[in-house]
């Protein structure tokens, strides 16, 4: 009875992951319809869509924060360095959409899952079987295909400068993955109301910063109409929604998971170019989307969490065929010794096998 109920916290764990990843896939691809939109619209300032998003962290997660008057469970500088990694990164993304389409930047951004799986096995000392690399190197193989596809196809609606978006989307990528390991480590170690604050304080000063320098005019020039006003409000709002999100996510599955539950944005992304933008995806998309997807099979095919619980069974198996031959040996009359049985919980818990004491 024990067995089957960790099986099913065990599988409810896994749906509750699965569902809030496919909620931030979702978020993800509304920030990207966004920033889309705003770069059709001629408005290229990157760094001002996510000072929002810090800004609402800040407001709200820092008002939790304050009242609950605590010392940080962290150094402050560890949460400075995550900023910048994070803003840098969400500006490289935002960028690329300048150049290359929707469709490339949703699905080259799953260059970030090859990355975390590196890190976390460098920093956090996770384990991972050859077949997870296996499926790692099946999905790369995909993004080789978009790149191909990009800079080879006689269709070029989809950017100006496809390859040079495709590269900032891959470094955006990797600084992805270091905020998000980094996140992990911060959220398992400490505290997500912390994090998600202090992340909020310290973005929205740096990408403050960024945008003085480098978005001053770009802003001025803009004609804030409610066709620009909405993208920014609705890339925001996305971008709240997934921060707040990710580190529940990250807690209970962890950075690669969260990475792979990403993949699925892919699919919407090709959606909204074909029936929002009447685009044409090149045939490539499709094959390397299939890519991805056997990709993601092969990784999450016998993945680490079911090992273990498989172990688990065994060895309350074991346990429980050694108390049933001890309990047999001393029903024995050929041992000649009296016997005590007592029925008190065994190491499954139930309480169903008695342990015998001999006297």
């Amino acid at each position: 009875m024990m067995i089957n109920l960790d099986r099913f916290l065990w599988s409810k764990k896994t749906w509750a992951g699965l569902g809030l990843g496919q909620f931030v896939s979702l978020l993800i691809t509304s920030t990207g319809f966004s920033s889309s939109e705003l770069s059709r619209r001629g408005i290229n300032a990157p760094t001002s869509q996510s000072f929002l998003n810090y800004l609402l962290l800040a407001l709200f997660y820092g008002g939790f924060l304050i009242y609950r008057r605590k010392p940080l469970q962290m150094r402050w500088y560890y949460y400075l360095l995550l900023s910048v990694v994070d803003v840098e990164a969400n500006f490289l993304v935002v960028k690329a959409y300048q150049y290359t389409s929707l469709t490339s930047v949703m699905l080259l951004d799953c260059w970030s899952i090859p990355s975390v799986i590196f890190l976390t096995w460098l920093f956090l000392k996770t384990k991972y079987r050859l077949r997870k690399f296996a499926g790692v190197a099946i999905c790369v193989a995909g993004l080789v295909l978009v790149v191909f596809s990009d800079v080879h196809s006689n269709d070029r609606g989809g950017g100006p400068k496809p390859l040079k978006g495709d590269m900032l989307v891959i470094g955006g990528s990797m600084l992805y993955a270091i905020s998000n390991v980094s996140e992990e480590f911060l959220v398992k170690n400490g505290d997500r109301v912390e994090l998600m604050a202090m992340l909020g304080i310290f973005g929205a000063v740096v990408s403050g910063c960024q945008i003085s320098f480098l978005e001053r005019n770009e802003l001025r020039s803009v004609h804030w109409t409610t066709g620009a006003v909405l993208p920014f409000v609705g890339f925001a709002l996305a971008m709240f929604l997934f921060y707040s999100t990710v580190p529940v996510i990250l807690k209970i599955s962890g950075s690669t998971m969260l990475n792979l539950s990403l993949l699925t944005s892919d699919m919407w992304a090709v959606l909204i170019r074909i029936f929002a933008y009447h685009e044409k995806v090149d045939w490539m998309y499709f094959i390397a989307f299939g890519a991805v997807a056997v990709g993601l099979v092969v990784y999450s095919g016998g993945d680490k969490d079911q090992g273990e619980s498989t172990l688990h069974v065994s060895e309350i198996s074991h346990e429980v065929e050694k108390e049933m031959d001890e309990e047999a040996a001393i029903r024995d009359p050929a041992r000649g010794s009296s016997t005590v049985v007592e029925n008190i919980n065994s190491s499954t818990g139930n309480g169903k096998y008695p342990i015998t004491v001999e006297k």
